[in-house]
C-alpha cells in the first residue's frame, strides 16, 4: 500500500505493510542554540548527518520535514506517531529539546 498525506486539520495517515493504520502527528520543535545563526556549511551538513542517522536509529515510520535555523534557535517541523518519539530522536541525537508543539492547521497566503 502507499502513504496519504492531507494537510491542514486532517491527519496524515501511515499505511504499515501489516496493513495497520497509524495516524501520524506534525510537530514544530524548538531547539536553543546559542550562536546557530553563525553556524558554517560544515557544522549544518553535521547536523543533518547526525539527524539523519537519528531517524534511521528510530526503525519507525517518522520524518523530518526541514528546519530553520535562526539566531539564537533552531526550528524543527517533524511528522511522527508522538511526542515521545520525537524526543527519543532529540536524545539519540544529542539535540536540545525546549520546547514540542503540535501542529493542528497550516495556513499561508493561499490559504482561503
Amino acid at each position: 500500500m502507499g502513504r496519504r498525506t492531507y494537510y491542514f486539520n486532517r491527519p496524515v495517515l501511515q499505511f504499515c505493510a501489516t496493513t495497520k493504520i497509524s495516524t501520524m502527528k506534525k510537530y514544530i520543535i524548538e531547539r536553543k542554540l546559542p550562536g546557530a545563526g553563525n553556524m558554517t556549511a560544515e557544522e549544518l551538513r553535521e547536523v543533518v548527518k547526525t539527524s539523519i542517522e537519528g531517524l534511521a536509529s528510530l526503525g519507525k515510520p517518522y520524518t523530518w520535514v526541514q528546519s530553520f535555523v535562526a539566531e539564537d534557535k533552531i526550528y524543527c517541523v517533524h511528522i511522527a506517531e508522538s511526542e515521545d518519539d520525537v524526543r527519543q530522536h532529540a536524545k539519540f541525537c544529542k539535540f536540545p529539546v525546549n520546547t514540542i508543539e503540535k501542529i493542528f492547521a497550516v495556513i499561508d497566503p493561499a490559504t482561503e
